[in-house]
This record gives structure tokens, sequence and C-alpha cells, in this order.
């Protein structure tokens, strides 16, 4: 999953979350995301440039406090 934005990501289907780790460390949940959004996050060619069109700014999201 080569992006340089986004360094991973997750979905949990019954909660419909995203979670998205970024290469700066921080992680976000995403709330309310159909699965077919995710099947298709999953599938671009470009993570960064499908978050940034599709994702960001269009779902409620909360960041994960980090460990430490």
């Amino acid at each position: 999953m080569p992006s340089t934005a986004i360094r991973n990501f997750d979905y949990d289907e019954d909660e419909q979350q995203l979670v998205v780790t970024f290469v700066t460390g921080r992680t976000y949940v995403y709330e309310a995301v159909p699965r077919e959004v995710y099947d298709a996050f999953r599938s671009a060619s470009s993570k960064g440039g499908f978050f940034n069109r599709f994702i960001r700014d269009r779902y409620r999201f909360s960041e994960v406090a980090r460990a430490g």
C-alpha cells in the first residue's frame, strides 16, 4: 500500500468506522463510512488522492490518542 501520506488503514464493518494512520503517526477514526467507500479506497491507485477527494471533510472524525 504505497502512499506518501497514509501509513495504513482498517475498516470496522459493524460500526462503519474507517481508521486511518498517517505517516506522521496520527490516527483518526472516520464515522459512518459506507463499505463501498472503503472498498474503493482500498483499491484506489492513489490512497492519498482518494482520501482527499472522497473522505476528508466528508465524514465526522476524531483523533485517536497516542499511547505513551
